[in-house]
């Protein structure tokens, strides 16, 4: 198995603050995205809904791979997710919080194993473990032609 993978999408904007992501797999449709109002016509979740249903569900994913690993029944999980944004000492929105909780409904055949489910899950969740540590973000900003206007490289993180 590879040491790094790579994935890619692309947004565009429509209007105003409307934005249509395509992802780099082209069975997967499109995806609107928008501010909430005022700012934005709330037609599709922001960009920090999305952080939370990632978390939320790679969250879940990764519960339930260790119960189907395990051989446990899952009857049904559900996971809800709150999030907290407040504005930083700049005055800056920033996502603050988030709180999920995930409803199991589990045949626990083995208590063990259900109890060893739960205290490895979290660690093998991408994306929680990325957000939670941070992810270095490079920046760059071209006109048209390809013309340079704006490059940051993130500093390195965790």
């Amino acid at each position: 198995m590879p040491d790094e993978t790579r994935f890619s999408l692309s947004l565009e904007r429509i209007t105003n603050y409307q934005f249509e992501t395509r992802f780099d797999k082209d069975h997967l449709e499109p995806l609107l995205l928008d501010e909430p109002e005022p700012l934005g016509d709330d037609r599709g979740p922001n960009a920090s809904r999305l952080v939370g249903a990632a978390v939320g569900n790679c969250l879940s994913a990764s519960l339930l791979f260790c119960l189907e690993k395990a051989k446990q029944h899952v009857n049904g999980i559900k996971t809800d997710v709150v999030g907290t944004s407040r504005r930083n000492e700049m005055g800056r929105w920033r996502i603050a919080r988030l709180e999920v909780r995930i409803t199991l409904d589990v045949e626990a055949d083995h208590a063990e194993r259900l109890k060893r489910c739960l205290s490895l899950f979290e660690d093998y969740c991408v994306v929680t473990a990325s957000v939670r540590k941070g992810i270095q973000v490079d920046v760059e900003v071209t006109d048209p032609k390809g013309n340079k206007l704006f490059r940051q490289d993130g500093a390195e993180v965790g």
